[in-house]
């Protein structure tokens, strides 16, 4: 009986002391069941955010690097109301041009910077910012205030004229008002701060000195 009894409190206490082990094995471990690692899966979720917070960080520098300061402004208002002239003169040459180089330059000139006006209007506005009135058509005159503006005056002239004498107008006019858009182009390249103003200005700059050239050669001065 001795021997049975001992036997018997040996085998309860190895089975408790195996029960014990599966309990401590259980709580230390960090799979829940199903055999899933949660430190594996947070790990897994930080990673698979890092991506989405870099794009945020290089986003915020973009906006930084784009900020605007009060020449872009001033480029954007000024340039708004010049090249609302230009289209002004431009839709003129549909009905009054005799040379077809000039109707095709018009319509070009025109296409170009009805866009553009629509660009500058949403930077302003961004900006929080007054989108300058059209006062186009309307015989204000605002050639003291940009480079290469057409008087009131110059603007009647010019509706007046018809046929050759309103190309060589036309023609002459353009050259002006463009030069006057180059050297506010050039001013922004240099001064301004916003990145699509600047490269906008950069591209006044180079479309419209080609298009100097061009009219030069249709008045016959190269």
């Amino acid at each position: 009986m001795t021997a049975h009894r001992t036997f018997v409190r040996r085998a309860a206490f190895a089975a408790a002391a195996g029960a014990a082990a599966l309990v401590l094995a259980a709580c230390g471990s960090d799979k829940p069941a199903g055999g899933h690692d949660m430190g594996a899966k947070e790990s897994g979720s930080a990673a698979a955010a890092s991506p989405q917070a870099d794009d945020h960080a290089k986003a915020e520098g973009r906006n930084k690097a784009d900020g605007h300061n009060s020449a872009d402004v001033s480029f954007a208002k000024e340039m708004i109301q010049h090249h609302r002239q230009a289209v002004e003169m431009a839709g003129l040459a549909e009905s009054r041009a005799a040379s077809k180089d000039v109707k095709s330059l018009a319509a070009r000139i025109e296409g170009a910077q009805d866009p553009e006006i629509e660009n500058m209007s949403g930077w302003l506005t961004a900006w929080g910012e007054k989108v300058p009135a059209d006062m186009s058509g309307m015989g204000h005159d605002m050639s003291s205030s940009m480079p290469g503006m057409m008087s009131a005056g110059d603007m009647e002239e010019l509706k007046k004229a018809s046929g050759v004498d309103f190309d060589k107008q036309f023609l002459a006019m353009m050259v002006k008002h463009h030069e006057g858009a180059v050297a506010m182009g050039r001013t922004e390249k240099s001064d301004g701060k916003y990145g699509p103003a600047t490269r906008l200005a950069a591209d006044v700059v180079t479309a419209q000195t080609a298009e100097i050239e061009q009219m030069n050669k249709m008045l016959g001065k190269n």
